[in-house]
């Protein structure tokens, strides 16, 4: 599908209020096309799926508001709040993976959804959000996941 009309597709979305989405057929059209191709998990990743050394070139973004992130985050992120991702994307480099998080998952996915029909390929939510990543390890979730299991 031409991204342009992708893009311009999703720039209306968000333009024309939801009540009249049904009216815009090259609206419908994009995100039909979209949710045709997409595949059911490439916009997730979970904590154990990140080697501690791989976080340092993932650019995390925490989702929440500022008040949230001030009080904790996953070091090293920046604090775009999910209604401002499609505002502020020129911040988000297109060149390696963007990692979005908010509490559970649910507004990040939503950002991401977004930024995935803006063409973001590289966008993922983190699943489970930062509780998750916590309760798995943050950082040595992953080789928390590769010990051999103990009996």
């Amino acid at each position: 599908m031409n991204r342009l009309l992708v893009s311009l597709a999703a720039a209306l979305a968000f333009t024309v209020p939801p009540v009249h989405a049904n009216d815009n057929p090259m609206l419908v059209d994009a995100l039909s096309g979209y949710l045709d191709f997409a595949e059911y998990s490439s916009s997730l990743i979970w904590p154990e799926q990140i080697p501690r050394d791989d976080w340092k070139k993932v650019f995390v973004v925490d989702a929440r508001d500022a008040d949230q992130f001030r009080k904790d985050h996953i070091p090293g992120a920046v604090n775009i709040e999910w209604r401002q991702a499609v505002a502020r994307r020129a911040e988000l480099p297109k060149d390696r993976m963007v990692v979005v998080y908010c509490n559970s998952g649910s507004l990040s996915a939503q950002a991401v959804f977004a930024l995935r029909v803006l063409g973001y390929d590289n966008v993922k939510v983190l699943q489970d959000g930062l509780e998750g990543w916590k309760k798995k390890g943050g950082f040595e979730a992953h080789e928390r996941a590769s010990k051999p299991a103990s009996h």
